[in-house]
């Protein structure tokens, strides 16, 4: 069961396949009213911590609750008191935005009063009111997702769960995304969401690092920045991929991320190496426009762990 003030709790989950540990003992507990976003590359065991805590899924050990239901011993009642989306939500593209939502209603039994009260803020705040006559597969991709989310949402569960639901989405889309859902917390809810963008991490309250299953580091996004080592430059410049070859292997440089238009540097001395790279750069005639430290990312936190082979769990 879960514990006061906790939505779920995850302790020493492991699940293996043939060949392969796909969730290594991992744990970590969710809080009422909050989006804990569990963060890491493809591959890194998010879909299959979903479906787990989803009730889809048996682990091979370890245990976990969510809402108050044990995923084992109960997972029916996992599924009755949650909203998981998946990948691959099932959206029926040959109805309306509005035929859809009618749908999932009746699945979730809503009265028709609810139903239209709760889409039409849903709807609203997706920026998707004009869209109701149209049918799903003429929809973008973000709106799909939107629409999905929407659906999911219809019958105001306590807990959710979001397997990657910005994976390929613009961002003007993705922006609304993380707008629904900073909007749920007013009524309390508690989202899990996986996210292989890293930078989404910073939207969430608490934040689980995974690479090749296992929990690299578990905390707030700020204190998360704490375990850097050493300082970040970042080099704004319209070449940064060349910039990285040739500031590779550089002294004092431990690590190099690109980041839009331009590259992050970990340094062990900012005021040192500034002046230093400046010159080396300079000196190479390569295009850049500035170089200054910058508070440090969580991409930038992830790169240097998997860069040392550092790790907790």
């Amino acid at each position: 069961m879960t514990e006061p003030g906790q939505a779920i709790r995850v302790d020493k989950l492991t699940m293996e396949f043939p060949g392969v540990v796909a969730v290594d003992h991992l744990s970590f507990d969710v809080l009422h009213g909050e989006i804990f976003g569990l963060v890491g590359p493809d591959g890194a065991g998010k879909t299959t911590v979903m479906r787990m805590l989803a009730g889809v899924l048996t682990p091979s050990s370890g245990s976990a609750a969510v809402a108050g239901f044990d995923i084992v011993r109960d997972p029916e009642g996992v599924k009755n008191n949650i909203s998981y989306m998946s990948q691959r939500f099932g959206l029926y593209e040959d109805l309306t935005v509005e035929e859809n939502i009618r749908f999932y209603a009746d699945i979730f039994g809503l009265s028709r009063t609810d139903r239209e009260r709760r889409a039409s803020t849903l709807l609203g705040a997706a920026g998707m009111t004009p869209f109701g006559k149209r049918l799903a597969g003429k929809l973008s991709g973000g709106m799909k997702q939107k629409l999905g989310l929407v659906c999911a949402l219809l019958h105001t569960p306590q807990v959710i769960l979001l397997d990657e639901p910005t994976n390929g989405v613009d961002p003007a889309s993705r922006r609304d995304f993380w707008g629904i859902l900073y909007s749920l917390l007013d009524e309390k809810v508690s989202i899990l969401i996986s996210t292989s963008y890293l930078d989404e991490a910073e939207r969430c309250h608490h934040v689980a690092l995974l690479h090749r299953g296992r929990l690299l580091f578990c905390d707030t996004p700020a204190e998360l920045k704490k375990n850097l080592h050493g300082a970040v430059l970042a080099v704004v410049s319209s070449e940064p991929r060349r910039l990285r070859d040739f500031l590779s292997g550089s002294e004092g440089v431990s690590n190099m991320v690109l980041v839009g238009d331009g590259l992050h540097l970990v340094v062990d001395d900012a005021t040192k190496r500034v002046a230093e790279l400046r010159s080396r750069i300079e000196s190479a005639n390569l295009p850049f426009d500035r170089i200054e430290e910058v508070t440090p990312t969580i991409e930038d936190i992830f790169v240097q762990t998997i860069g040392s082979g550092g790790g907790q769990g």
